[in-house]
């Protein structure tokens, strides 16, 4: 589940100040660091994720539902890799954007995979996600 979509569940609203949605998503959920909440509420304002209103955040739900869509199953390996190798969600997907600079055009979920793989992570059960 997005990190955005957690943080409507726990409080029940779609509209954030930049400060409280950095607690929510760093001391409340838990998931990322207050660092990490800040440049990726950066990267969700560039994506079209968040809209900035009168400096308010307000979650635009049909382009999370979109990025979800598409990135469902990266996202879920990214979420398996960085539980089994005890890093964060970010670290995963720094580390697959190392393979892929180094490989070249390969698509992220079979090099989220590899690294996996690499690291001696049982990957089975993407197995034959990947193969649809």
């Amino acid at each position: 589940m997005h990190p955005l979509q957690r943080a409507i569940l726990a409080t029940g609203k779609k509209e954030f100040t930049r400060a409280e949605l950095v607690g929510v998503l760093s001391f409340r959920l838990r998931i990322m660091s207050p660092s990490e909440a800040k440049r990726n509420i950066e990267k969700w304002v560039i994506e079209g994720v968040l809209e900035e209103v009168e400096e308010k955040l307000s979650v635009v739900e049909e382009v999370l539902k979109k990025e979800e869509e598409s990135k469902d199953l990266l996202g879920e390996m990214v979420e398996y890799l960085s539980k089994k190798l005890e890093m964060t969600e970010l670290e995963v997907m720094e580390e697959i954007k190392k393979l892929k600079r180094r490989y070249g055009d390969i698509d992220d979920k079979l090099l989220a995979y590899l690294f996996g793989m690499d690291r001696g992570i049982d990957m089975s059960p993407f197995q034959d996600m990947l193969m649809d």
